[in-house]
């Protein structure tokens, strides 16, 4: 359940990066509505992760909670912000989901 937990803390962390992205450009309303998105996702993640290190070694979730972010923000910014996919990209995030697992395995 723990790691479930800091999942799902990942994804939040990923989502409010989501959000501060779109609030880029946007005025009045638009904005104050991503503001209160990032800031929901925000308190969301940081609560979660605090519940999942009860259990979890902090020297392990950190970097697991980091990582998770990482990757989904950089899906995300490729998904949905046309951000460059270059190999090197690919490759880094695909070294940092190796360490992440090996950090679990650990």
């Amino acid at each position: 359940m723990d790691w479930m937990i800091l999942i799902v803390a990942g994804l939040f962390e990923t989502a409010f990066a989501f959000c501060l992205g779109k609030m880029k450009g946007k005025r009045g309303e638009e904005y104050r509505l991503w503001a209160m998105g990032f800031i929901g996702c925000l308190i969301a993640s940081m609560w979660l992760l605090a519940v999942a290190v009860q259990t979890l070694p902090i020297g392990t979730a950190y970097p697991v909670w980091t990582g998770i972010g990482a990757v989904g923000t950089v899906l995300l910014g490729i998904a949905c912000f046309h951000e460059r996919a270059s190999f090197a990209r690919i490759f880094f995030m695909v070294t940092l989901i190796a360490s992440i697992v090996g950090l679990k395995m650990i």
